[in-house]
């Protein structure tokens, strides 16, 4: 992601804006990052994305069950060592 001051951004409004085109382009101020800027198609796909996520305490209680009483393939109890 390419990165710039917000001075910076001020002096060259119109190359990060087309650089927000391609990719996001992460705005800082005082070295903090502070806003990114991004294409609306991006934003749009962001926002779509956003809306298809689900928190778990919103689950259908069938759902919750169904994870509660679920069990992982053997072949996958490595996995449990990198949760240590």
């Amino acid at each position: 992601m390419v990165q710039t001051s917000a001075l910076e951004f001020q002096r060259k409004f119109g190359e990060f804006q087309h650089q927000a085109r391609r990719e996001p382009v992460e705005i800082t101020r005082h070295g903090r990052r502070e806003l990114v800027l991004m294409s609306a198609e991006q934003y749009d796909w962001l926002v779509a994305a956003a809306k298809r996520s689900h928190r778990t305490g919103d689950a259908a209680s069938v759902v919750i069950d169904a994870v509660d009483r679920a069990e992982m393939d053997s072949e996958h109890a490595p996995l449990d060592d990198l949760l240590k």
